[in-house]
């Protein structure tokens, strides 16, 4: 018996685009009854901005094959058959092994992912046309057990007044789950090294001000009660969920533009898959004009070699990276101890 099959009409930059998906009304989040064509749906309804953050950018895809919470994986390259809108990008990861990398163009290549299970999408911070060098610079406040939602809500606006006295200017998402990410468009005019020493440089100096609330400790055992500012996130083939990504949460939690207005009174489970098409239809986009005044990243990168002048060097990398100059062992405090 053949599976159940239909397509959609996708408008898009050359045009409308028929799409096939199948197995439509196959259930993708259990607990809210969120199907695979509303999934698909929404990315439609949402595609302006969508491809505004996350588009023209080498993108992972966090795929589901039995729906979230089942098992998922990550896909970076285009597979064999994806349609000629599929567009990808040869990209060098951080073993130095260089590869083609999916890239989203046009709306139509975002309804595909969803054919193919896809449910979050991780873009780059750099774009197709030069993926060494990122547009942005992310700050990932991570709650620790103990914290929550409201406990990064706090430091987010201290980060923010850091970021600032640095000349940048912040824009602010949920993360779809606990934690909030802080963007700033940058100018690309600095490889993945430097925007991670202005990252730690930034985390740095916001522990300095308020250490009982924020860490940057990597191993988890030393981080406490505390937001972990994630600094390797800043990291090359390193990803956050782009903004108006879904998330596989129970609830199809959307990772949503905020402004900061908004953030005191913020509930990060209101943004779902079901919600955000109208929300934006009633406030716009909070991120429309994200890239148009894009910032320097020089005056961290002053402070990143201040530290270093004082003492402070390099902090330990994700276990699958290579062993990176000046960087401190990688083995937990406790093991180091006892050794």
């Amino acid at each position: 018996m053949a599976s159940e099959r239909i397509t959609l009409t996708v408008p898009g930059p050359h045009g409308d685009r028929e799409v096939g998906l199948s197995s439509p009304n196959r259930v993708v989040w259990p607990e809210a009854g969120i199907t695979k064509r509303e999934l698909a749906e929404y990315v439609i309804a949402v595609a302006g901005p969508f491809l505004r953050a996350n588009g023209d950018r080498p993108v992972s895809l966090e795929r589901y094959g039995e729906g979230v919470g089942g098992e998922a994986f990550f896909s970076k390259n285009p597979p064999k058959g994806a349609p000629e809108y599929v567009e990808a990008v040869t990209v060098t990861y951080n073993s130095g092994r260089r590869h083609p990398q999916l890239v989203l163009t046009e709306p139509a290549a975002a309804v595909w992912a969803v054919q193919m299970n896809t449910v979050v999408f991780h873009p780059w911070a750099s774009r197709a046309g030069d993926t060494d060098r990122p547009v942005e610079l992310r700050i990932d406040l991570d709650p620790q057990p103990g914290t929550g939602f409201a406990q990064a809500a706090a430091v987010a606006p201290l980060m923010r007044e850091v970021l600032s006295e640095a000349g940048l200017d912040s824009w602010l998402k949920t993360s779809g789950n606990r934690g909030i990410h802080l963007f700033c468009p940058i100018e690309p005019t600095h490889e993945f090294l430097d925007v991670r020493h202005a990252v730690i440089a930034a985390a740095r100096e916001l522990e300095r001000r308020v250490p009982d609330q924020v860490t940057t400790a990597w191993w988890k055992e030393e981080r406490g009660a505390r937001i972990f500012v994630d600094f390797n996130q800043a990291n090359r083939d390193r990803t956050m969920a782009g903004a108006y990504s879904p998330r596989g949460t129970a609830g199809a939690t959307v990772s949503t533009p905020i402004t900061w207005d908004e953030l005191p009174d913020a509930d990060p489970h209101a943004f779902t898959v079901r919600t955000v098409p109208g929300r934006l239809a009633d406030v716009g986009d909070p991120w429309a004009s994200f890239d148009a005044s894009p910032g320097r990243i020089d005056v961290l990168l002053e402070w990143w070699e201040r530290d270093l002048a004082d003492g402070l060097g390099e902090l330990p990398f994700p276990p699958e990276f290579p062993k990176m100059p000046g960087e401190p062992p990688r083995v937990q405090p406790s093991r180091a101890r006892r050794d």
